[in-house]
C-alpha cells in the first residue's frame, strides 16, 4: 500500500515538473549545463550561507540570489577523490577502489557516468580541470588511458590530481601536453600548519606549468570551449569545470591580497570567486545564459581548524563541525547552488536532503534516459525540487558515506548515525575509544542539533539498532 501510494505520489509530482517546463524542454531541447565544482571551500565560506563570513564572493552571491540554494546537499564522501567519484558515477564511492587512483582509474571500463549518458543524449561533452580519480600510467610520453575521455568526455585538458600533488604536468585529450622533466622543490607556509598556505610536494613539473597560474589558466580553457559553442548548434553542451582551488596551494594573484578577512585563505577564495565571474560572464556573451543550468558546489569541507576561527573570527565550517575528511556535517555538507532560467525560481532555497550521486538519476530524468535495473545507482532525481520546490516531494532515501579514516555514517531524513567515536577523519580526536557502558558510536538529530552538540546514541537504542541495521544493508549491498 505504502508502495503504490508513493508511486501515485511521484507521478503527480511528474504531471506537475511537466506542466512546468519550458516550451522549448517540452519539445525535447535540453539545456546546456555547467558544473563548476571547486575544492576545499566550506559550507560557510559563501555569504549565501554564512552572514558573518570574511570573504568576498560577489559573483557566487549573485549566482545564488538568481537561482537555488540547497541547504541540506552533502558531497558523497569527504574527500576529493571520492566525491569525485560519486558525483561523475551516481554510486557511493566506498563501493570502488578509489584509493588506487595513483595507479589506474578509479571508474571501469564501460561504467556510466554523467558525460557518458549526456553524451548519449546528443550532448557535446567536456572537461576542464582537476580529475583525481586515475589514469592507467606507463610513462608520461605515453598515453594516460582511462581518464576523462575514455568515460564520456568529447574533450579533456587538465590535471591529474591536485597542485600540491606531483608530478604536475598539463593533460590534454589523454596525453601529457609536456613532461613533467623540471623539478620543483617542497614549500610551505609560516604560520599556517603543514597542509595550509602556500603548500606543495617536490618532485617533477613540466616547463610549461607554473602552480600560480594553473587556477586562470583552467577558466582560460573553460571560456575557450564556451566561446566554441555556438549558440545556434544543435547539440547542448555538457561542461564540467573543477577547480583544484582553493585547495592548497593557497596562491592569490596580487590583486586579491590584503582583501578579505580571513587571511591567504580568504583571498584565494576571493580569487576563485573572480575566476567564476569570468565563466559565467563568458556564458552571457556567447548567448548561452538563458539556456544553461549552472551547478555551482565545492568536493568536500576546508582545512580549516579551530584556531583558524579564532585568529580571523572567520568560522569556513558556518557553525557545523569539523573539517575536511571528517564524518561531522563540515567534512560534506556542501554549498549547492543552481542557476536555470525560466526553470528555477529566483532567490529560493530548498532544505531536500541531496547527495552529488544525486546528478545521475536527475540528469537521467531530465532527458528521458532509462538507467538500468533498480539497485545499479545510489541515486535519486531531485529535478522536481528545482521546477517547483513548493510542491511536496517524496524524501530522500538514507545517504551512506565512509569518512576519511574509516567511519562509516548514514543519513535518515533528521537523524545521523556514526558507528564509532570521533570526528573519522582529519579532527581531533579522530577516534575514540568507549568506556564501558557508554555510546559505541554518534546519534544526532539534525533538525534541532545541525553542530552535532549532543549525543543521543544512549538514549535511543531502538533507534540506533535499526539505523545500524540499514546501514549494514546499503553498505554490504553492491549497485
Amino acid at each position: 500500500m505504502i508502495a503504490a501510494f508513493a508511486m501515485r505520489y511521484r507521478l503527480t509530482i511528474l504531471t506537475l515538473l511537466a506542466a512546468s517546463l519550458t516550451p522549448a524542454l517540452s519539445e525535447g531541447r535540453f539545456p546546456h549545463i555547467l558544473i563548476i565544482l571547486v575544492d576545499d571551500m566550506g559550507y560557510g565560506d559563501l555569504s549565501a550561507y554564512n552572514s558573518s563570513s570574511k570573504i568576498a564572493t560577489p559573483h557566487l552571491d549573485k549566482l545564488g540570489r538568481e537561482g537555488i540554494r540547497f541547504t541540506d546537499a552533502h558531497a558523497p564522501g569527504p574527500l576529493c577523490h571520492l566525491s569525485r567519484y560519486g558525483l561523475l558515477t551516481g554510486r557511493y564511492p566506498f563501493r570502488a577502489n578509489t584509493a588506487a587512483w595513483r595507479r589506474q582509474p578509479s571508474i571501469k571500463e564501460g561504467q556510466i557516468t554523467i558525460a557518458s549518458l549526456l553524451k548519449n543524449k546528443g550532448y557535446n561533452t567536456a572537461m576542464v580541470g582537476k580529475w583525481h580519480l586515475g589514469f592507467r600510467e606507463d610513462g608520461y610520453d605515453k598515453p594516460l588511458s582511462g581518464g576523462p575521455v575514455d568515460v564520456g568526455f568529447n574533450s579533456f585538458f587538465g590535471i591529474r590530481a591536485s597542485t600540491d600533488i606531483p608530478p604536475y604536468f598539463y593533460i590534454r585529450g589523454s596525453r601529457a601536453v609536456q613532461q613533467p622533466t623540471n623539478k620543483i622543490t617542497a614549500n610551505n607556509s609560516d604560520g599556517w600548519s603543514r597542509i595550509q598556505g602556500a603548500f606543495w610536494r617536490a618532485v617533477g613539473i613540466a616547463p610549461d606549468l607554473k602552480l600560480a597560474e594553473v587556477l586562470p589558466r583552467f577558466t582560460d580553457e573553460a571560456i575557450s570551449v564556451i566561446k566554441s559553442h555556438s549558440p545556434s548548434d544543435p547539440k547542448p553542451l555538457f561542461l564540467y569545470l573543477a577547480y583544484p582551488a582553493p585547495h592548497t596551494p593557497w596562491l592569490p594573484s596580487r590583486e586579491f591580497k590584503g582583501k578579505t578577512g580571513a587571511g591567504m585563505y580568504g583571498e584565494f577564495c576571493s580569487m576563485v570567486d573572480a575566476e567564476v565571474g569570468r565563466v559565467l560572464k563568458a556564458l552571457q556573451e556567447q548567448q548561452l545564459e538563458s539556456e544553461t543550468m549552472v551547478i555551482f558546489t565545492s568536493d568536500n569541507g576546508p582545512v580549516w581548524y579551530d584556531a583558524d576561527v579564532t585568529r580571523f573570527g572567520h568560522d569556513s565550517a558556518g557553525g557545523l563541525r569539523g573539517m575536511k575528511a571528517d564524518a561531522w556535517e563540515a567534512g560534506h555538507r556542501m554549498p549547492f547552488l543552481i542557476r536555470w532560467p525560466g526553470i528555477v525560481k529566483p532567490e529560493s532555497s530548498s532544505s531536500r536532503l541531496i547527495c552529488f550521486t544525486d546528478l545521475m538519476a536527475t540528469f537521467a530524468e531530465l532527458t528521458g534516459t532509462k538507467l538500468p535495473g533498480d539497485g545499479v545507482f545510489d541515486s535519486e532525481s531531485f529535478l522536481p525540487a528545482l521546477t517547483n520546490p513548493s510542491v511536496g516531494q517524496v524524501p530522500r532515501g538514507p545517504i551512506v558515506m565512509k569518512a576519511g579514516s574509516g567511519a562509516m555514517l548514514i543519513r535518515e531524513g533528521k537523524w545521523k548515525l556514526i558507528d564509532q567515536l570521533g570526528s573519522g577523519g582529519f579532527s581531533s580526536p579522530k577516534r575514540v575509544r568507549p568506556t564501558k557502558g557508554g555510546p559505541e558510536g554518534q546519534l544526532y538529530d539534525l533538525s534541532k542539533d545541525p553542530s552535532e552538540k549532543t549525543n543521543l546514541w544512549s538514549e535511543y537504542p531502538e533507534l540506533v539498532r535499526s539505523l545500524r541495521k540499514r546501514l549494514k544493508q546499503i553498505a554490504g549491498s553492491s549497485p
